[in-house]
């Protein structure tokens, strides 16, 4: 099973959402927030080739210079999550022989950036993270609810909460 950089961002977000997505139970074509996200992805960094697609595995927003990897994001509300995720395309481009990869997380919105580096620690969480992901895969049923603040505005909220 090849490991995506979203699966990496939902483990950090939600592990019952990336269970959902995993086993293709897709409620954000209704939601306003993705309906945001898609307008702002393609009304920004409009003069940048986007969606740059590696492998079938990680979706990288775009590169500049040839050398930063960036991911744009709306809020700073996950913040966390997709640091991960890119810290994903890091390591991912990495075991594929890439060195010397820089990569930030655009806000556009706040018209602000974030530098991102892969220190050694997180290659190690990293690896860690892949094993859950997998297990979550072999899950016959959800993991629990997080009852968090966030899932007011999960795409997801009805399928836990109702």
């Amino acid at each position: 099973m090849n490991i995506t950089g979203i699966m990496i961002y939902y483990y950090f977000v939600c592990q019952r959402r990336l269970w959902y997505f995993i086993n293709q139970i897709n409620m954000e074509q209704n939601s306003e927030l993705v309906q945001i996200g898609k307008i702002l992805d393609e009304t920004t960094y409009t003069k940048e080739k986007k969606q740059i697609l590696i492998d079938n595995t990680i979706n990288i927003d775009f590169i500049k210079n040839k050398a930063i990897l960036h991911e744009v994001k709306k809020t700073r509300a996950i913040e966390e999550a997709g640091i991960w995720q890119i810290k994903y395309y890091i390591y991912y481009l990495e075991s594929k022989g890439v060195e010397n990869i820089r990569a930030k997380i655009d806000f556009p919105l706040l018209r602000q950036t974030k530098d991102v580096i892969l220190e050694n620690k997180d290659r190690e969480i990293l690896k860690n993270v892949i094993k859950d992901i997998e297990e979550i895969t072999k899950m016959d049923k959800p993991p629990k609810i997080i009852d968090s603040k966030i899932c007011s505005k999960c795409s997801y909220f009805d399928m836990c909460y109702v």
